[in-house]
């Protein structure tokens, strides 16, 4: 079973192509694949496989580390996206592909960077099915009280502001991410991400991942932190909003109508193939 593993400001995945495979990719499976030490380690699989739709390069499904099933990943879509130009699936600087939150479409801005349009956010979702037209809500979590704005871009976020630099670096993630990760008002789970305005169009963030955990960096939650940003009146329409993350920066155009543009790099770390043993040991997981 050949694979490439990726990164992109150090959110790691294993792309496998789908008739690589010599079994199905169930969530024990994924699991066991994605683990430190016994595994390949990353933060989650991207699957890829011919279209369903000939107006798409290819088919993409994403998978969390805990086995299940991400809608869109910002840093996991660029990987995708670069991947299928290096490996010529495609020649063409922009194309479509497919993701289980629907067709995006990247341009490929150099060896390794795109450009992805992401589609339209929107602040009301199934995934915060109590709140408010303007998605804003308020939680408890981890002994505190949150005030958050809902996006939804492809997959749920939860965007908090922190009044400072200090409070946001002083955060245990870990301790309060899943609380909130959890909660009862989001019947999907969501992604967190807390972040402050450091400059003008500039935010600081950091970010629990859905079944990640604390992660570097993740470009939808980089996309939800600059939504609200702009939703504050950070940034004027298609202003560029620059997202700092642990694991660099990323760039999110947002426009009156909630049509983002996400801008960042990714890059390949190796290639290489699974040994007879370990593919033994995932074929007789469930």
């Amino acid at each position: 079973m050949r694979f490439e593993k990726w990164q992109a400001l150090g959110n790691d995945y294993v792309i496998v192509e789908a008739n690589e495979l010599p079994f199905e990719l169930t969530p024990a499976r994924i699991r066991k694949l994605c683990a430190g030490h016994f595994g390949v380690c990353a933060d989650g699989v991207l699957l890829l496989s011919r279209p369903s739709d000939p107006a798409h390069v290819a088919d993409l499904h994403i998978f969390n580390p805990d086995g299940s099933e991400a809608e869109l990943s910002g840093n996991g879509a660029r990987e995708a996206i670069l991947y299928l130009r290096r490996r010529g699936w495609t020649d063409e600087d922009t194309f479509a592909i497919w993701t289980a939150a629907g067709e995006i479409r990247p341009t490929i801005t150099g060896p390794q960077t795109c450009r992805v349009d992401m589609g339209f956010a929107l602040l009301t979702s199934p995934s915060f099915p109590s709140g408010s037209p303007d998605g804003r809500g308020e939680l408890s979590a981890g002994g505190r009280v949150w005030r958050f704005q809902h996006v939804s871009i492809g997959n749920p976020q939860c965007a908090i502001h922190v009044e400072d630099l200090a409070e946001l670096e002083a955060l245990d993630l870990p301790a309060i991410g899943p609380g909130i990760e959890a909660h009862e008002l989001f019947p999907n789970r969501t992604n967190v991400s807390w972040y402050i305005e450091t400059e003008p169009c500039r935010v600081r963030a950091r970010i629990f991942e859905r079944g990640v955990g604390e992660t570097l960096s993740s470009g939808t939650g980089a996309t939800g932190a600059a939504i609200a940003h702009r939703l504050r009146g950070g940034a004027v329409d298609g202003q560029t909003v620059i997202v700092a993350l642990d694991g660099g920066e990323l760039q999110v155009e947002v426009e009156e109508n909630l049509q983002v543009h996400l801008t960042g790099w990714a890059r390949t770390v190796f290639e290489g193939r699974l040994s007879k043993e370990f593919e033994k040991e995932l074929n007789e997981t469930e």
